[in-house]
């Protein structure tokens, strides 16, 4: 009896073995969703890095369930920031950062952050976006397939050239200067006689090495991370034009997630995204010393420098206040 039971034990022990084995050891640890996150600059800017605290904190808070992998350089969209913003909407890739710059590709009304010399600083910026014409124009991405889950920054944006030391209006003629595929910007360059250029970012360098264009602007982060200083001499401190940050999630991946899964997921993106806006700004009070280093000449203009080109600028107030709807031109009230 004490050898049939013990043979029995054993075989049982054997088969429930067999069994266990049988379970694919990985079943445990597969996230419920795995998803792709895209940003144009490269792994050193504050935009990779304000990615990489978003996808953390959504792993650390959903246990490891959802998990997003960030993928710079755009190399999902072979660099082509329009590209991502399509495959965002359709759903190739699940997240990114862009620029409102970008999102007027869509609808001319997020226009309105980046209008010309229209923040005196931070704390104009903090106000308005905190506030309804910042949640309202979050709310807009919805008509295009994106869920706006907060604002990053690229922060205000700057003018490098090769030619000259850019501080009156008049200095601007001719200037060939590559801007984002955006017709805002084709608007401002042209009111200040500078010959507008749209390229991809990812041919900037390139273009800029060969002669092909003059300068390019963005803010300063950009500049530093992508070694533009490499390629240019001059950089115009002018603040022209503010460049917030989306960070937005294809829509039909957040309505099939719960509610709580939700919650994760904004709660990350603002705390990601707060974080972000610290680093540009630190890299933008502390990499000007950097540039200069680097040999470049940096102009900073003063407030009168300021109002000369704000005037220039007038015909773009003109051509554009009508395109931005009672609710988003809250923002020109600040």
């Amino acid at each position: 009896m004490f050898k049939l039971k013990t043979a029995l034990f054993i075989l049982l022990a054997g088969l429930a073995l067999v069994v266990y084995g049988c379970v694919p050891a990985s079943v445990s640890n597969t996230p419920a969703h795995s998803w792709k996150m895209s940003v144009i600059p490269n792994e050193d800017s504050s935009w990779a890095k304000g990615a990489n605290l978003f996808a953390e904190l959504v792993k650390q808070r959903s246990d490891g369930q959802m998990q997003i992998t960030v993928y710079p350089n755009g190399k999902l969209a072979g660099g082509n920031q329009v590209n991502e913003l399509t495959m965002l909407q359709n759903g190739d890739i699940d997240f990114t950062y862009h620029s409102n710059l970008l999102y007027t590709n869509l609808d001319r009304s997020f226009a309105v952050v980046s209008m010309p010399w229209l923040f005196k600083d931070y704390s104009q910026v903090d106000t308005i976006l905190s506030g309804p014409a910042g949640s309202q124009l979050l709310k807009e991405t919805e008509s295009y397939g994106i869920v706006g889950l907060a604002y990053g920054e690229n922060g205000f944006r700057q003018l490098t050239n090769s030619k000259l030391a850019v501080s009156t209006p008049v200095d601007m003629a001719g200037l060939k200067i590559r801007i984002p595929d955006v017709a805002l910007y084709n608007s401002i360059y042209k009111a200040m006689g500078a010959t507008p250029i749209t390229m991809n970012f990812g041919g900037v360098a390139g273009a800029l090495k060969q002669g092909q264009i003059d300068g390019q602007e963005n803010p300063i982060d950009i500049i530093v991370s992508s070694r533009l200083y490499e390629v240019q001499k001059y950089i115009t401190i002018w603040n022209y034009s503010y460049d917030a940050l989306i960070l937005g999630m294809n829509k039909k991946a957040w309505d099939s997630l719960s509610a709580s899964d939700r919650s994760i997921i904004k709660q990350a993106a603002i705390e990601a995204s707060k974080e972000q806006v610290k680093l540009s700004r630190e890299a933008a009070r502390t990499q000007l010393s950097l540039l200069k280093d680097k040999g470049m000449t940096i102009t900073e203009l003063a407030p009168e420098q300021v109002k000369a080109f704000r005037s220039t600028v007038e015909p773009v107030y003109a051509e554009w206040s009508g395109k931005f709807d009672s609710s988003i031109q809250m923002f020109e009230g600040n």
